[in-house]
């Protein structure tokens, strides 16, 4: 199926994915099959609608399939797939640098705990499975991750995928907006399709409108989590697609006028020419043609009128221009001669651009607490002695947006902090110089000792100085007593 039709005829303006709620607070062999049956009539509503948003994203778009009716034989679709650059300098604001679990205790076994965590992440291409998932939530307004059992738990005992949502939903509670169960389309061998779904700690397999197997996952909670783009599910694209596909038109008229500028029409005035002589005319590059009488003058001339290029130039402009300000994208184009770095980043736009991908972290942030808590499950049964032997309290999931953007000026602020009395691991968070601000702060404790005094360091070296003072005062008056007796 191709994208011939406009997105706004397949949505009939319902934009934004739709949500599957029950009202259940929990799943029971009760309402299992109504649960299931509620996933399914909201996956399949969804399907052709992701299916479409992620076509477009490649590069499938309606321009390519447009139509003319005046001069149909010159039509030059062109696509300019904006539509990819969108997601992937959205995807590039989350994921472009790695998602890492971070401590929030101070002392070495939790951040032992932590790293351990975060080398079992990389190994499971974590890295990967969250580009994916980025790629999915902004192209069609929600992703999902999933976490697999492996059977080399020497590397990792898991494995992490961004499974598609072509496939993928998950069933909520409306009473405690909390997931019941996971749904996942599949075939068997015989290409005969079946349900997998996962609930907090069963498994269920759906084939023919029944349960045919129920057991324990033990993963600790559902094994696939989702990622929505916002509350809404509405994808990056949907939210500019009229704007992307009236460029799209401008760029293929464009193309369109330069051929019909190319390939003119011809205009005879007062003249007769046959066939043969035209076709002789196109080979030779010259025509002979004469009046009929004085009166009326014969002529040929090609018809050409040129397309005012700046006018639509300054029209595709302004249309992307709105684009990326409805998406909070930075303008590139901006003129930054004679600005410094800080104003060029507030001016362009990049201040709100980051502002705006920070509403999406708590949701990229509340997905990963999740899949890390199962994770943690997972090691503490597949390895021995646990080497992540802790619990969801003692790390928090965080995301490092562009760490080296300013960075003479985040070191110059790190230390005015220092030297203003903040504690160093409070400046250290502060200034966003490092992922794991509390792994840093424990590894440069004893340099921070060396540089930097405590209150309680020059308390203490107060009170020695003091008894140091009123020891040598004392030896000075045993001595001096020595002295009055010999000479005595």
């Amino acid at each position: 199926m191709m994208n011939r039709q406009r997105f706004q005829d397949l949505v009939k303006g319902d934009y934004g994915r739709k949500i599957a709620y029950v009202d259940f607070s929990e799943v029971t062999p009760d309402n299992i099959l109504k649960i299931i049956s509620k996933g399914i009539t909201c996956l399949n509503w969804n399907r052709p609608i992701i299916k479409y948003l992620h076509d477009y994203y490649k590069g499938d778009q309606p321009a390519l399939y447009r139509s003319k009716t005046v001069r149909d034989d010159i039509n030059n679709p062109v696509v300019e797939n904006h539509a990819f650059e969108i997601v992937a300098f959205k995807n590039a604001q989350t994921y472009g640098e790695p998602v890492q679990c971070v401590s929030l205790k101070n002392d070495d076994k939790t951040n032992n705990a932590v790293d351990k965590l975060n080398d079992y992440n990389r190994i499971a291409n974590k890295n990967i499975a969250d580009i994916e998932c980025g790629e999915w939530t902004s192209s069609v307004g929600t992703g999902y991750k999933a976490i697999q059992r492996t059977k080399a738990p020497f590397l990792a005992p898991y494995r992490l995928i961004a499974p598609t949502p072509m496939n993928t939903i998950i069933v909520y509670s409306s009473i405690t907006r909390e997931p019941l169960l996971s749904i996942q389309q599949f075939k068997d061998e015989n290409g005969d399709q079946y349900l997998q779904c996962f609930s907090g700690y069963l498994e269920y397999i759906y084939k023919g409108g029944k349960i045919v197997s129920e057991s324990i996952h033990a993963f600790g909670g559902i094994p696939i989590v989702e990622y929505p783009n916002n509350a809404d599910r509405i994808s990056d694209i949907e939210i500019v697609i009229s704007i992307l596909d009236s460029i799209n038109e401008i760029q293929s008229n464009r193309t369109d006028a330069v051929a019909q500028f190319v390939q003119s029409w011809f205009k005879f005035v007062n003249c007769d020419v046959d066939e043969a002589s035209f076709l002789a005319m196109k080979m030779n590059g010259a025509i002979v043609v004469k009046s009929n009488n004085g009166q009326n003058t014969a002529n040929v001339d090609l018809i050409q009128q040129e397309l005012n290029q700046e006018g639509t130039q300054v029209a595709k402009d302004d249309m992307w221009e709105n684009a990326l300000d409805i998406l909070a994208i930075p303008n590139r184009e901006g003129n930054t001669g004679g600005d410094t770095a800080g104003a060029t980043f507030l001016r362009n736009g990049w201040n709100f651009a980051r502002m705006r991908a920070s509403l999406n972290d708590s949701y990229v942030v509340r997905g990963d607490r999740e899949l890390n808590r199962v994770a943690l499950k997972v090691i503490s049964q597949a390895v021995s002695p646990n080497p992540c032997d802790m619990d969801a309290m003692d790390f928090d999931v965080h995301i490092l947006h562009s760490p080296t953007d300013n960075l003479l000026t985040k070191s110059e602020a790190l230390e005015i902090l220092l030297r203003s009395g903040i504690h160093p691991l409070v400046a250290i968070k502060v200034t966003g110089l490092w992922t794991d601000a509390e792994k840093i702060y424990m590894q440069s404790k004893p340099y921070l000792d060396a540089l930097w005094k405590t209150v309680d360091d020059a308390l203490e070296g107060e009170i020695a100085k003091q008894g140091l003072q009123a020891q040598v005062k004392q030896a000075e008056q045993i001595v001096g007593g020595m002295n009055g007796n010999q000479n005595a």
